[in-house]
């Protein structure tokens, strides 16, 4: 069974109806209330995971279900830099790019990753001793980058995670199988 394509960007919009999406299936499919809830975890953090790595996201999100295992997909585009490719495949379980399986894919995701850009950091921030100078300065101690928790939550809870990427479009699809 294939579920509803949901439509989903920044502003939150379909992040809910997606959710709802997931609840839907999983009492189509019979599931009991922890197994559903996990399911719905699975997909919320997939969506947020996306969106904290590629900071954009127009996405087109559905289920795919055969017996008790559950296809999470999720579609988009971005504009690819070699951070975001790094980040997104480090997410996959495998760590490596789906859409190079073969020959010529694994030839093209070579040159997708040579010609990626890479990211300029260097206007982003002072260096710490210059802002550490600066009168009504307040010193940070967090680590401003994106804390990962997304993908460690989706882990532990899904069997798979593939990420596919061609060109700029990312295909991720989260397997999660019920016993």
């Amino acid at each position: 069974m294939k579920s509803n394509v949901i439509i989903i960007d920044n502003q939150g919009n379909g992040f809910d109806k997606s959710l709802e999406e997931t609840r839907k299936v999983a009492d189509y499919e019979g599931l009991s209330h922890k197994e559903s809830l996990q399911l719905q975890l699975c997909a919320e953090e997939m969506l947020s995971m996306a969106r904290g790595i590629t900071g954009e996201l127009k996405a087109s999100f559905w289920i795919e279900t055969e017996g008790r295992a559950f296809d999470l997909h999720m579609s988009t585009k971005t504009v690819m830099d070699k951070e975001k490719r790094a980040l997104l495949l480090s997410a996959a379980t495998s760590g490596k790019n789906e859409a190079s399986k073969s020959f010529l894919g694994s030839l093209r995701d070579a040159f997708e990753h040579a010609m990626a850009a890479d990211v300029n950091h260097s206007g982003e921030a002072l260096p710490d001793d210059l802002l550490n100078d600066l009168p009504n300065h307040i010193i940070e101690c967090l680590d401003p980058e994106w804390d990962k928790y997304e993908q460690s939550t989706l882990k532990r809870l899904a069997e798979t995670i593939r990420i596919g990427i061609r060109g700029d479009n990312v295909d991720m699809t989260v397997t999660k199988r019920f016993a």
